[in-house]
């Protein structure tokens, strides 16, 4: 999704509503719980094979950064979490 689709999504919404992120709480029923909102900026990542999504980098981190794969593109998301 794209900020300005995201945009297009909330425009119709009341502005008083609370927005919270839904995800599977991984159990065995697969519950969909939701949680608060903490921050939304733009955070840098990468592809993770292991996790067949992308993850944040932590810039902060001197060994991370020294460990990826430079093959690897690093790409710039608005991230909300």
């Amino acid at each position: 999704m794209k900020v300005k689709e995201l945009i297009n999504a909330l425009e119709n919404m009341d502005e008083e509503s609370e927005v919270q992120f839904s995800y599977n709480y991984g159990d065995h029923w697969r519950t969909q719980v939701a949680s608060k909102i903490r921050d939304v900026e733009e955070e840098q990542v990468e592809w993770s094979d292991y996790h067949c999504m992308n993850r944040v980098l932590d810039e902060d981190d001197d060994r991370e950064m020294e460990c990826r794969d430079p093959a690897k593109p690093i790409t710039t998301l608005v991230v909300i979490s």
